[in-house]
């Protein structure tokens, strides 16, 4: 089940579980939209991979137990381990390359 992390990695922008403009990669790191598109150019600075909108967890349980009441979102607020030197390279050299072939 996906953790819901409460912020943008990059900016520290806040990215609540209904936010539409949350990125998550395959290990679930979680960026702003902007960040992505301006910054990392779809390439996630930790694993390398690409980037989609993150799934918006239902506030209403319209099925039993299915909710952000009975699965509430990630609080743990998380920064990238890289500096800006180290991210510019790593997108520099991954970008060309599409999602599937990295």
């Amino acid at each position: 089940m996906l953790e819901i992390r409460p912020n943008c990695e990059m900016c520290d922008r806040d990215l609540p579980p209904d936010a539409a403009e949350a990125r998550i990669c395959s290990y679930e790191c979680t960026f702003c939209a902007d960040c992505v598109e301006t910054v990392l150019g779809n390439v996630c600075p930790n694993c390398t991979g690409g980037f989609v909108p993150r799934p918006i967890r239902p506030r209403q349980a319209r099925r039993p137990g299915v909710s952000l009441t009975h699965q509430p979102p990630g609080t743990e607020r998380r920064s990238l381990k890289y500096g800006l030197d180290d991210i510019a390279a790593i997108v520099a050299a991954t970008r060309g390359i599409p999602p599937e072939d990295r």
